[in-house]
């Protein structure tokens, strides 16, 4: 199998979790953020994540990737539970966490900005839905101060280090790591204990590394 990505791109990191929890090989590939022609060619429209299956076949959408390898590569291991609480936390801080992140992903070093055009692509995009990425960061203390009480609001829903709501791994994991794992490109965000251990444990199992050393 093959799985076309961004390194940032939150719906990617779902679909490479549930390849690193169900430990299954598969070719990372890693487009340039302004390759519009790859992803059209394969599945009508620039997006991504984009599997490709053993069979050759291409599959786009995050969620549909994810349930398409739990249900078909050995025993499943995620419920579909999402509790109500945390759907809600994510929804709340999706509405703003952008802001934090966006503007710093093309400044850290990542294989999908290697050029200028990749990165002007980008800023042009994303500047129409955050706004200015200087302005941004010149922000940012008030969007730290925000996720961190939301970050200290989300600790008492982290019931385990390995799975979120305590019982079982399930959709509420893949939803939630994500974000938090891109969180870590923001230099000042506060993670309450458990919060950060549930953040390490799900990078281990996942295979996914964090941005905590390249942090702005």
């Amino acid at each position: 199998m093959k799985l076309y990505v961004y390194d940032h791109c939150l719906f990617c990191v779902r679909a490479r979790m549930i390849l690193g929890l169900k430990n299954l090989p598969a070719e990372l590939i890693i487009l340039a953020n302004d390759d519009e022609a790859t992803p059209i060619s394969l599945v009508g429209k620039k997006m991504v994540p984009i599997l490709i299956k053993n069979d050759g076949t291409a599959m786009p959408e995050s969620l549909d990737i994810v349930r398409y390898i739990d249900e078909n590569f050995g025993k499943q291991i995620l419920s579909e539970q999402v509790r109500s609480d945390l759907e809600n936390w994510i929804q709340r801080v999706s509405g703003y966490y952008k802001h934090l992140v966006s503007p710093r992903f093309v400044k850290i070093g990542l294989e999908e900005f290697s050029t200028q055009s990749a990165v002007d692509y980008f800023i042009k995009k994303k500047t129409e839905t955050v706004g200015d990425f200087a302005e941004n960061i010149a922000n940012s203390a008030q969007y730290i101060e925000e996720i961190n009480k939301d970050l200290i609001a989300l600790s008492p829903l982290i019931k385990a280090d390995d799975k979120a709501n305590g019982e079982q791994l399930s959709i509420e994991d893949i939803l939630l790591f994500p974000i938090l794992r891109n969180l870590t490109c923001v230099k000042g965000v506060i993670y309450p204990n458990n919060v950060e251990h549930y953040m390490k444990k799900m990078a281990e199992l996942a295979k996914i590394a964090f941005y905590t050393d390249r942090a702005i």
